[in-house]
């Protein structure tokens, strides 16, 4: 049984200097750290938890009860989330959503160089698990919406604030998609702002460009199976289990799916490849325009796709092991070896036809491959449009000069997928700078960048004025 726990009132606010005077940078540190250090994991963590403390937060800098929607399901206690509203000055005006996860992938303390649930600043960057992915998006959202409770102005439209839990897990419960299904209202919006883009800096640290998102792959996870009788150790056959499973995975590593081309990854290979050619790289610039003039340019698509994993992701569906899980003793045969294929498939493709392929490079009938939980709907790309572009373009032409915008078709996916299906256009918006390496997110050792974290938080307060106050 799902339910829902709202809290009711009106929002009040407060009357410090308004527009840019409280730049905060205290207040959010302070809100970063305290949601870093909320471990949301699914194992061990909390994002109820996380989403409450970031209500109290909302809550201390003015937000009354009924513009504070805590919710979870009754089944997963610990996954809640936080709907937040802010109003504006015109009522008849559709809102605006900023959309973060606060679930974060799992991270063991022995594997890491430092304590992954403790917000560390060192060497110029902030190290911890969620450092990045989605936190700092999150945090800047809270932030964002305790200073403009605090200006004497209101913004025109509607700021709609959601902390949702599950993106980081297939199967989890997934806050995005419950309010889509149960709490539209809540949530109902003209576009969202959500992660899923960045700006990229490159082996200088000098800045390139500034993404957005124009389209995202689906994640889907397949399993591979193979069963056997069994037996004792001193007696090996050639049919064994987890030799079957090694030859199929060897056989998916070397097995690339076709480039494939949609308007997102065209208009980013031909940004890039200007980019390109004015640092000098002549020769990944030419093969860049080679393929968006001639998709079928295979020498150029081989260029391309081995320069960058993200460049690959870009340009196709992509499939790779994840985990493994075989054998039930030391002293005998395995009767059971299983693997996870985790694959992000290029929007149109549906997982089925994923599936089919997986086992025709398997080539192998001991290897079963089955079609694990759906993660959600089909990704669907949000028009670029000029309401879109023009506020972030000008933006980012006046803080950053000579960093041009491109758009990009995010090779990983993000909880848009949701918000998108459901006819709310989301785009992949945060003016945080990475380098080829993205932080680490997932991995060891995740970081970010304090600077660019910094300025990213006033670049994106001052993005949300622009188009809370704008059309």
């Amino acid at each position: 049984m799902r339910s829902l726990v709202a809290l009711a009132a009106a929002l009040t606010f407060c009357t410090t200097p308004a527009s840019g005077a409280d730049t905060g940078e205290q207040r959010f540190r302070d809100t970063y750290k305290e949601l870093v250090e909320t471990n949301t994991t699914l194992s061990s963590g909390s994002c109820t938890l996380a989403a409450e403390r970031m209500a109290a937060r909302l809550r201390a800098a003015g937000f009354a009860e009924a513009d504070l929607h805590l919710f979870h399901d009754a089944d997963h206690p610990k996954e809640g989330g936080l709907v937040a509203r802010l109003p504006g000055r015109n009522p008849k005006a559709k809102a605006i959503l900023l959309l973060a996860h606060i679930d974060t992938v799992e991270a063991k303390r022995e594997d890491w160089t430092r304590d992954p649930f403790k917000l560390i600043e060192e060497n110029g960057n902030f190290y911890a698990r969620g450092a990045m992915d989605d936190k700092a998006e999150a945090a800047i959202w809270v932030d964002t919406l305790v200073r403009l409770a605090g200006e004497k102005s209101r913004p025109r439209r509607t700021l709609k604030l959601a902390l949702t839990c599950g993106e980081e897990t297939s199967g989890a419960f997934n806050g995005a998609e419950w309010l889509v299904k149960h709490e539209r209202a809540l949530i109902d919006a003209e576009f969202a702002i959500n992660e899923g883009a960045w700006g990229e800096l490159d082996a200088s640290g000098k800045r390139v460009l500034m993404q957005i998102q124009a389209g995202e792959k689906t994640s889907q996870n397949f399993r591979l199976e193979v069963t056997n009788k069994g037996g004792h150790s001193s007696r090996p056959v050639p049919d064994n289990a987890i030799y079957h499973l090694a030859a199929a995975l060897t056989k998916i590593s070397g097995y690339t799916f076709p480039a494939m081309f949609t308007d997102g990854n065209r208009a980013y290979f031909a940004g890039m490849a200007k980019i390109q050619a004015a640092r000098g790289e002549a020769e990944i610039a030419a093969a860049m325009t080679a393929l968006v003039k001639d998709p079928k340019d295979a020498a150029a698509i081989a260029k391309v796709s081995a320069r960058d994993p993200s460049w690959n992701g870009m340009l196709r569906t992509t499939c790779v092991a994840t985990m493994l899980e075989a054998g039930h003793a030391t002293n005998a045969l395995p009767q059971r070896a299983r693997a996870n294929v985790n694959c992000r498939i290029f929007p149109g493709i549906e997982p089925e036809a994923v599936r089919h392929t997986l086992e025709e490079v398997v080539a192998d009938p001991a290897v079963k491959v089955a079609t694990l939980e759906l993660r959600g709907p089909p990704a669907i790309a949000p028009p670029l449009t000029p309401q879109i572009m023009g506020p972030l373009e000008k933006l980012v032409a006046a803080t950053w000069p000579g960093v041009p915008v491109v758009p990009m078709l995010q090779p990983g996916a993000t909880d848009g997928e949701f918000l998108n299906a459901a006819g709310i256009p989301t785009y992949g918006i945060e003016a945080v700078f990475m380098g080829s390496d993205l932080g680490n997110v997932h991995g060891l050792n995740e970081y970010v960048g304090v600077q660019s974290l910094l300025e990213g938080r006033d670049f994106m307060y001052k993005l949300v004025r622009a188009y809370a106050d704008g059309p």
